[in-house]
């Protein structure tokens, strides 16, 4: 059973950092525009991700699928965009 005080320490953690970082990447442009934000965001925090949960599961993509919460047709597509596989 996961315990509900930790889990949100965590999401809490893991949704400043992003903050964080988000607002010095932004803080560093300057005069210039800001564009593919959502994108960049997704593939700096997916592919490190699927890495680790690669290594996690030995490379077990049903078990990456299953401990992620998506289907392994998904994991193989972002494996693919990643080139991961």
């Amino acid at each position: 059973m996961t315990n509900t005080s930790s889990r949100t320490g965590l999401d809490s953690s893991l949704s400043e950092t992003v903050a964080r970082t988000l607002q010095d990447y932004l803080d560093t442009l300057g005069e210039h525009e800001a564009s593919n934000i959502y994108r960049l965001v997704l593939d700096e925090v997916e592919r490190p991700m699927l890495e680790i949960m690669m290594r996690y599961t030995h490379s077990n993509q049903s078990k990456a699928a299953q401990c992620m919460g998506i289907n392994r047709a998904t994991l193989r597509t972002k494996l693919k965009r990643h080139n991961l596989l």
